[in-house]
């Protein structure tokens, strides 16, 4: 039996599915991965730094720079990809229970995926959140706030610093997700770790919360992760090809 009949299997059998998902899924819809070989901060080390909130509050030049990349960036054109569609293609022929995502495009809605099952761990980059009031808004607004000329909008209610409702490096997860997140984990019978190099914790340790529960880990990632010599399957295919040919399966 091949490991994609074992994990069909599997899958078909599950009690609970939780799915964590990284940047590695997006890659195939054009949105580069941030720590892989063509990922954004191995080719640009400075570009970390608008994701790290304290050089995001204290730096006018970063803020800058960092709504420049907003502006510029390829994840307002991106379309799901058949990995993404194949998750919410796994939702309606399986008992999925959660699906974490590291990702803020926002794709798993739009391939389908329920958005009361989503969880956005890093938040999401189509929203934008001032860093004093904590209000909160669509980010095209912003956006055109900036196209208009305005380098580094501030928030129209108290005056604060605004920035993508996205989580930063320095910056709390919220406790709510988090939680969420983690008795997820510790329910699982089999978890699906997808696209991602599970070296950013605290989300990292749920595939570790999910083992010592006794569920079946799988882990497929382009790159190798720590968690490969305790998942029972490992696989480096591309997520667009492997999820789709493991559903059709179920």
């Amino acid at each position: 039996m091949t490991d994609l009949e074992v994990l069909a299997g599997r899958l078909r059998d599950a009690r609970a599915i939780v799915v964590l998902t990284g940047a590695g899924i997006s890659t195939e819809s054009g949105i580069p991965d941030f720590r892989g070989p063509n990922g954004i901060w191995t080719k640009n080390p400075q570009a970390e730094k608008a994701a790290t909130l304290q050089h995001y509050l204290a730096d006018p030049e970063v803020r800058k720079a960092a709504w420049r990349h907003r502006l510029e960036s390829g994840m307002w054109n991106a379309e799901p990809n058949a990995g993404h569609r194949a998750l919410a293609e796994l939702e309606r022929k399986a008992r999925l229970d959660t699906l974490v995502t590291q990702n803020v495009d926002g794709l798993h809605q739009r391939a389908g995926s329920s958005p009361e099952r989503v969880v956005e761990i890093h938040g999401t980059v189509h929203e934008v959140e001032c860093t004093s009031c904590h209000e909160r808004g669509p980010m095209e607004p912003a956006l055109e706030r900036v196209r208009a000329g305005e380098e580094d909008p501030p928030c129209r209610s108290c005056g604060g610093i605004l920035k993508s409702a996205t989580i930063s490096f320095g910056q709390n997860l919220v406790a709510d997700d988090l939680l969420r997140s983690q008795r997820a984990a510790a329910r699982a019978d089999v978890f699906l770790a997808l696209g991602t190099s599970l070296t950013v914790y605290p989300v990292a340790e749920l595939p570790d919360v999910a083992l010592r529960n006794g569920a079946f880990l799988v882990v497929a990632n382009a790159q190798e992760t720590p968690y490969d010599p305790y998942a029972h399957v490992v696989r480096r295919d591309q997520l667009g090809t492997l999820l789709p040919a493991v559903v059709e399966r179920i």
